[in-house]
């Protein structure tokens, strides 16, 4: 299994960093769109393929730019994560995750994958590191067992969280993908 992780595109908050990131539920800007259109070109989702998503507005629409709707599974576990842990970090607005009714009601044919964890009010953004490494491991068993290319498009904290809980070691925020990454770990 291969699974590929893909930083959202550039997006509303970060049009005048840092004032904006307490904007809630930021939406890619028209670079951000014109990224996710490049990178449709250099990544081909087939039909068997898995799409997991963030619940947050940037990620979505970096998705429906890669492919259809009915192709997502929105997954708070691939939501908003801060890296390094550090409880001093404020929360930021601009990493609130939409809700259950919310997603329902912006958007049509997504699927929700959550294992009925309670995981949608906070989301993983704060979550202690041995809680993460719980549920990201029973993720990645479920990307495992389903046994098709996995792409998760997520945040640049996510991301680095998850590739360090998949054994890279020393990773540092100088590691984050930036607005135009994605990274690919094979044969998982």
């Amino acid at each position: 299994m291969d699974l590929t992780f893909i930083r959202h595109r550039h997006a509303e908050h970060l049009l005048h960093y840092p004032h904006q990131l307490n904007q809630l539920h930021p939406g890619l800007t028209e670079l951000g769109k014109r990224q996710a259109t490049e990178l449709r070109k250099q990544i081909k989702i087939l039909p068997n393929d898995i799409v997991l998503v963030s619940p947050t507005k940037r990620t979505i629409e970096t998705a429906l730019i890669l492919t259809s709707s009915d192709k997502l599974t929105v997954c708070p576990l691939v939501g908003p994560r801060m890296f390094p842990q550090n409880p001093e970090f404020p929360v930021l607005r601009c990493d609130q995750i939409y809700s259950k009714d919310e997603l329902n009601a912006q958007y049509t044919g997504l699927r929700i994958l959550d294992f009925e964890l309670d995981c949608w009010v906070d989301g993983i953004n704060r979550m202690e590191e041995h809680r993460f490494e719980i549920y990201a491991g029973q993720l990645v068993q479920w990307c495992r067992n389903y046994g098709a290319r996995t792409f998760i498009i997520s945040h640049d904290g996510t991301i680095t969280s998850y590739r360090a809980f998949l054994g890279e070691q020393g990773l540092t925020r100088s590691d984050f993908l930036g607005e135009a990454g994605h990274y690919t770990i094979r044969d998982l």
